[in-house]
C-alpha cells in the first residue's frame, strides 16, 4: 500500500464509509457518531490538510486541491469509491468527489458553497472570530473541555447544544481552530471564494442536511437541491452547524438513508 499524505484512521468493517470534517476541526468532531457507524461500515477518518495532524498543502488550499489530496490518499488505501459523510467543508469536499465519480453515497450537512455575498460575509466572520477567541485561550482549551460548562463555551458557534458533546469533540478545537496551519488561506480559497460547478454530474444517492439552530451558514444546504439531481434535503430540527452531538441518531439514519441500509425498528 503506497503511503498517504494525511492522517487517517480505520475501524470496523463493511462498506467504506469516510468522515470529512469542516474548516478549523477535527476528524474528532466525529466522536459522537464513530462508534456506531463503525459496528455497520469500515470507517475512514481523516485529518484534513493543515489539520491536526495532517501536513500542510504545497498550494492553495482550494476545494478542488484538498480533494486532490484526499482522492489521492484514498487510491492509496485501495479506495477507488466510498460512501461519505462530511460537516460544512468536508461537505463540500465529499460534493466534490461525488463529482468525480469517487462516491458511493453522499451525506452533506451543512456544505459550504452556495452561500451569498452577504451571508459569505457573515460566515467569514464567525469563523474568523471562533479563529481569534481560540487562539487567545488555547492553553486553556484542554482543561476547558473537561467541564460542561467549558464545552458549551468552546462549542457554542457550532453546537445548538454544546453541552451534550464529548471532551473530545471540544478538545479538537485546539488542533483545529486554534492550530490549523493554513486557516486563513483555507477559509478565503476554499470556504469564501468557492463557487461549486458541475453539480449536475453526480450520479449517486446524497441527501442533504442541515440544522434548524445552524446560525453559521444560513440556508445553504436545501440550494443545493437545485444543483444535485435527485438529491433529498432533510431538516436536523434543533441542531446547530456542526450537529453530530445534538442529533448523532439522526445523523447515522441519514447515513442508513443514503446507502440504502435498513435499520431495525
Amino acid at each position: 500500500m503506497t503511503a498517504t499524505l494525511l492522517a487517517w484512521e480505520r475501524a470496523g468493517k463493511g462498506e467504506p464509509l469516510v468522515l470529512l470534517h469542516g474548516l478549523g476541526t477535527t476528524a474528532d468532531d466525529f466522536v459522537a457518531v464513530h462508534a456506531q457507524l463503525a459496528a455497520e461500515y469500515e470507517v475512514l477518518t481523516v485529518d484534513l490538510p493543515g489539520h491536526g495532524q495532517s501536513p500542510s498543502l504545497r498550494t492553495r488550499p482550494t476545494v478542488s486541491a484538498l480533494t486532490d489530496a484526499v482522492g489521492a490518499d484514498l487510491d492509496a488505501l485501495g479506495q477507488p469509491r466510498v460512501h461519505l459523510l462530511g460537516n460544512s467543508l468536508g461537505a463540500r469536499i465529499a460534493l466534490e468527489l461525488a463529482r468525480r465519480r469517487r462516491a458511493l453515497s453522499v451525506v452533506a450537512i451543512s456544505p459550504s458553497g452556495l452561500n451569498l455575498p452577504l451571508e459569505r460575509a457573515y460566515q467569514g466572520f464567525v469563523m474568523a472570530a471562533t479563529r481569534t477567541s481560540m487562539r487567545t485561550i488555547r492553553p486553556m482549551i484542554y482543561p476547558l473541555a473537561q467541564r460542561r460548562w467549558g464545552r458549551i463555551a468552546l462549542l457554542a458557534t457550532l453546537r445548538a447544544r454544546p453541552g451534550d458533546a464529548s471532551e473530545p469533540e471540544a478538545r479538537a478545537m485546539r488542533p483545529g481552530f486554534a492550530d490549523a496551519r493554513d486557516f486563513w488561506q483555507t477559509l478565503w480559497w476554499g470556504v469564501l471564494t468557492d463557487v461549486p460547478t458541475g453539480l449536475d454530474q453526480i450520479d449517486c444517492p446524497v441527501v442533504l442536511a442541515q440544522g434548524t439552530a445552524d446560525w453559521i451558514s444560513g440556508g445553504q444546504a436545501p440550494r443545493f437541491l437545485l444543483a444535485v439531481p435527485g438529491s433529498r434535503f432533510r431538516p436536523l430540527y434543533g441542531a446547530g452547524h456542526a450537529p453530530q452531538s445534538d442529533v448523532p441518531g439522526t445523523i447515522v439514519r441519514l447515513v442508513h438513508e443514503a446507502t440504502g441500509r435498513r435499520t431495525e425498528r
